[in-house]
């Protein structure tokens, strides 16, 4: 035990204990205590992984960690060391972690990670859709009328999205996204990834909607979504068009490139602004 805690957020396999890292192994056999999600399931990774885990074992999951939040802080406060851990993927991306991870720095405490597998970024590597920019919005509102709400508002989103959902409500949630993101939109929905029956479905989402539909996809499933195509800005009148290029040109770019920058700026073609800036 040393003077100052520390907690450790170790990233779980997501279903192969294959992926485990080698830091992960050895958090779990040193550290002082374990606070996990399901006890059970670390119980199991950890005789997969041949791993003995000496310290002391306590749930943390959605139901208590309220509660044993301010409990394990109190542990780290006295100097030990706590590793926390999932089910799969990092803690605190749509499973507990946050709460106590927050509290641990308020209190002065170091955290640090063990980085392992995320279901956010593996899905999006495989779903074949752009990755350059993304965003993650984790679990959609669980009654109807909240799913569309959130969805009417992220229709215009331009980065790929990342969704998380649950199987009893994938039928319906693809559903709302075909008819609220467009039929044609590009997706992906990916099941049970890094296990046996690992699946990637790539289809535009009204397709997807139809196979959800048909099969009742089951396990834990992440979607991929593309992005809204971009909406090109208004092209404004020859004379307005003029004098954004002149505006440039007196801040000291070339008429060329401030032809080129403008044209870029209102999706229009180079050479079209040229004509019209040489009338």
């Amino acid at each position: 035990m040393s003077e100052v805690g520390r907690l450790v957020l170790l990233g779980a396999p997501l279903g192969n204990p294959a992926d485990a890292s080698t830091r992960f192994r050895e958090v779990l056999a040193t550290a002082d205590v374990v606070a996990a999600e399901d006890t059970r399931r670390l119980t199991r990774l950890a005789r997969d992984l041949d791993v003995t885990v000496p310290g002391r074992i306590v749930s943390y999951f959605e139901g208590n960690e309220e509660r044993r939040t301010p409990e394990l802080v109190e542990v780290l406060a006295a100097g030990y060391t706590i590793a926390l851990v999932t089910d799969g993927g990092m803690p605190s991306v749509s499973d507990p972690g946050y709460r106590l991870v927050r509290a641990a720095l308020d209190a002065g405490i170091p955290v640090t990670a063990a980085p392992g597998p995320s279901a956010v970024t593996t899905a999006l590597a495989l779903s074949g859709l752009p990755c350059d920019r993304f965003c993650f919005e984790g679990f959609l509102p669980r009654t109807p009328a909240g799913r569309r709400s959130r969805l009417r508002a992220l229709a215009a989103e331009e980065r790929t999205l990342v969704l998380f959902e649950a199987p009893h409500r994938i039928t319906g949630a693809l559903a709302d996204l075909a008819t609220t993101f467009g039929p044609d939109r590009p997706a992906a929905l990916c099941r049970e990834l890094t296990k046996t029956y690992e699946e990637v479905v790539r289809r535009p989402l009204g397709e997807l909607a139809e196979w959800a539909a048909a099969g009742e996809p089951r396990g834990e499933i992440t979607l991929v979504v593309a992005g809204a195509p971009p909406v090109a800005a208004a092209r404004p009148d020859d004379d307005t068009l003029r004098a954004a290029v002149a505006e440039r040109e007196a801040a000291g770019l070339s008429r060329r490139d401030a032809i080129t920058e403008v044209a870029t700026e209102y999706g229009l073609r180079r050479r079209d602004l040229y004509t019209v800036v040489h009338q």
